[in-house]
């Protein structure tokens, strides 16, 4: 599947990259269960005209949380699809879609949302997400300690094109981390957060400017294998 650059609200397409953005920035919908501080990151960067991308709308499966008041005082529109508000959990996935898919965005940025997505979803959107490890090591809800535990001298952050998986999908960048001596399972996830986001801004910024083709397990942006 490939993003083809230049067409307002085209999502995933199948074929291959064969041009750069050049008509307008890429439409960025951010999800968020918390702090926001990936969403941060991203509004700073695209606050750059050059950056290529923006923020075009951030959702949540929750009320009261300070991703959507950063979202709130950047003025960019917000939305929250509680799971609980539903009978089923295919009825949230739907309209979860709904929503998301009237701010026609290029890219959905998951950061920090703790919530699985639906295959449906996925076949509707190219879905991006984070993980603080250097997958495939790692996955799950608890990288950083789980590194510390196994005992590695490195790890680090991944980016990846979410899948039916558990921090499974292809993989589209990688930042190491070295694991210090003195490290608890807080300072090494804070050093993570930090390399984390970094490599988020930055591959969320050439995919904009360059565009992105998966192919099976291979991941190219602006044509050339990651």
């Amino acid at each position: 599947m490939a993003l083809e650059p230049g067409l307002a609200g085209a999502g995933v397409r199948r074929g291959r990259l064969d041009s750069p953005l050049v008509n307008r920035p890429a439409r960025l919908v951010v999800l968020v269960s918390g702090s926001g501080t990936n969403l941060q990151a991203l509004l700073d960067a695209c606050a750059d005209p050059s950056y290529g991308a923006r923020v075009v709308a951030v959702g949540a499966d929750r009320d009261g949380i300070e991703g959507l008041a950063r979202a709130d005082r950047a003025g960019i529109p917000t939305f929250t699809r509680s799971v609980t508000d539903f009978e089923t959990r295919e009825g949230w996935d739907a309209a979860l879609a709904t929503v998301v898919e009237r701010f026609e965005p290029d890219v959905v940025v998951s950061a920090g949302f703790m919530k699985l997505l639906s295959t449906d979803f996925l076949e509707k959107f190219l879905t991006l997400n984070t993980h603080p490890a250097l997958c495939p090591a790692f996955p799950g809800m608890h990288g950083p300690r789980d590194a510390l535990e196994h005992g590695v001298k490195v790890t680090g952050a991944t980016l990846f094109v979410v899948d039916a998986g558990v921090d499974t999908g292809p993989i589209v960048a990688q930042v190491p981390v070295e694991v210090a001596e003195d490290d608890d399972v807080e300072s090494l996830h804070e050093r993570i957060k930090t390399a984390e986001r970094a490599m988020l801004v930055e591959a969320v910024g050439r995919i904009a400017r360059d565009g992105i083709t998966v192919d099976g397990r291979r991941v190219r942006i602006g044509g050339r294998d990651r």
